[in-house]
């Protein structure tokens, strides 16, 4: 059997290390946005969607008449979470989502609430204050028709959106999002989002 000269099992073997090592780096590069922190206890039940998908666009309508659509939060994190005022799940979970908001909500989060009450602000307006819900961003589903396209099966449902906007996971049921799990999950995908500068000069070089 022919022998190889010692200088080519040398070449040979740094061009192997090189090899692995950079599957390695693509592996954990691809896998960045799709392997959250363990989950246990209050938000245990949070699904990663695989594969990701566009945020539907429905229309949402906020306390000033606008319309409002989820690509409007681009470049942001969002909780979306569906809920009503009739639903006692959502009413206990809603402070935790104040809390929230206030611990990491700013230019690369928001904590975005949908009403589907078919009453509207009327109904809703005297409710949260009462509750004393004033940080968070509340908007109506008109016609319900995102609630449905999210293909919400009960109350309260949260989403997941990364800051391109697409659907990163789901809990259905309650959930205490400002304990500790909570906080790093959100810290989880927040921390991928680029800052708001160097956004700008992604959208501007496209």
């Amino acid at each position: 059997m022919p022998t190889i000269p010692s200088k080519r099992l040398k070449f040979l073997a740094i061009v192997g290390l090189v090899a692995i090592w950079g599957l390695g780096l693509a592996a954990s590069n691809a896998g960045a946005y799709d392997d959250p922190p363990p989950l246990h206890s209050t938000i245990g039940q949070f699904t990663v969607v695989k594969p990701v998908r566009p945020a539907p666009q429905d229309p949402l309508r906020a306390p000033d008449g606008k319309v409002v659509k989820l690509g409007d939060f681009k470049g942001k994190v969002v909780l979306l979470n569906f809920w009503a005022t009739w639903c006692g799940p959502c009413i206990r979970e809603m402070p935790s989502l104040q809390r929230l908001q206030e611990a990491l909500g700013g230019e690369k989060f928001v904590v975005v609430a949908v009403s589907i009450d078919r009453r509207g602000y009327a109904k809703v307006t005297p409710f949260l204050e009462r509750l004393r819900i004033t940080k968070l961003t509340i908007l109506l589903d008109i016609g319900r028709k995102l609630y449905r396209k999210f293909g919400v099966r009960g109350l309260p449902t949260t989403a997941l959106i990364d800051h391109e906007g697409r659907v990163r996971g789901y809990l259905e049921g309650p959930a205490e999002w400002d304990s500790k799990e909570a906080l790093a999950l959100i810290r989880y995908y927040v921390k991928l989002v680029p800052a708001p500068t160097e956004q700008k000069k992604a959208s501007s070089s496209r």
